[in-house]
């Protein structure tokens, strides 16, 4: 029979289980963070959606342009237009990405400690943590995405949406229940790369960090190294996977009259017939730059976004006092 040697110990596996209360702390972190990362930049939002959506007969033309053009015509109002059914969105999906993050990334970890007796994740295991948590998160709040952009496109003063509920009701009762998931699938692609390069390349980049400064504590990083690190996930993440984004927008307003005056074929709203449908003739049509369109709102929405919703999630768990963060 043979035995372990002296220098090939068993690897000790963490078993540190978050209680209900982490998992809760957790949760309100990710969402204050998700709703306090979008909200401040709401009106850029709003804009690159629109940009998105616009076919050849172009309304919003660039960044500065097009926020003048909806401040003058629709005022302050107009650039928060959304911003609402964006945060009742976006609270639940960033608290539920967040916390399902952490649960991959820990149970890879222990995993890979009891295959190899090191327990540090790579950026490749980072990324499939990451992106698993964006299609949870993605698909378990896509309806309200959905409705979200309707009620965005939608013109001020037009009477069809009178809110959120009433959207989603008149989505429903017009087009099915299936119209809720409009966009799904490009959706699904997209945040692949998206979600799991955010945290693949945030976590990477702290861990360099550390391992530059000679630090072991990731909270000994300042809260601008930290941010340096979200803006660089985010523009990263954002420009793999902006034309699924815009494939996505499309279809949610396909078929859709209120998206009209946006983009029109022979006078008769556009609708496609799918993800493909969409990518072949938005590149056919209005060449491959449409598959960027909003790219550059975007870029100045997404780096302080990102930004703000890493750390700010961070800090409110520092000061909420849970036991486990990202990184641990």
């Amino acid at each position: 029979m043979s035995q372990r040697t002296a220098d090939a110990p068993t690897p000790v596996i963490n078993t540190f289980k978050p209680t209900w209360a982490a998992i809760a702390k957790s949760l309100v972190a990710g969402g204050v963070a998700g709703g306090l990362s979008r909200t401040a930049v709401a009106p850029l939002e709003r804009l690159k959606i629109l940009m998105q959506v616009q076919g050849n007969e172009k309304i919003y033309k660039g960044v500065w342009q097009g926020l003048v053009h909806i401040g003058r015509n629709e005022g302050i109002k107009g650039l928060m237009k959304g911003n609402f059914a964006n945060c009742v969105r976006i609270v639940p999906n960033s608290a539920v990405k967040f916390l399902t993050y952490e649960h991959f990334s820990r149970a890879i970890s222990d995993r890979k400690l009891a295959e190899t007796g090191n327990g540090q994740l790579t950026p490749f295991l980072r990324l499939v943590a990451g992106a698993g948590a964006g299609i949870i998160a993605m698909s378990a709040t896509y309806p309200l995405d959905m409705v979200r952009g309707r009620l965005t496109v939608q013109a001020t003063g037009s009477t069809q949406y009178r809110g959120l509920i009433h959207a989603t009701m008149e989505i429903i009762r017009q087009e099915g229940g299936s119209a809720l998931y409009k966009g799904w699938l490009p959706s699904v692609i997209g945040v692949i790369p998206y979600v799991g390069l955010n945290f693949a390349v945030y976590e990477t980049a702290k861990v360099w960090l550390l391992q530059q400064h000679n630090m072991k504590d990731e909270r000994d990083l300042s809260v601008v190294s930290r941010l340096g690190c979200g803006a660089l996930a985010g523009s990263i993440g954002q420009t793999v996977a902006y034309p699924f984004d815009v494939a996505r927008r499309r279809l949610q307003v396909s078929g859709w009259v209120g998206a009209q005056q946006l983009h029109a074929e022979c006078g008769q709203v556009v609708a496609y017939k799918g993800m493909m449908d969409c990518f072949v003739r938005t590149v056919r049509e209005e060449g491959m730059g449409a598959l960027f369109k909003g790219l550059g709102p975007n870029y100045l929405k997404v780096v302080p976004s990102i930004a703000i919703a890493f750390v700010s999630y961070e800090q409110i768990k520092d000061f909420l006092g849970v036991e486990f963060r990202i990184s641990d």
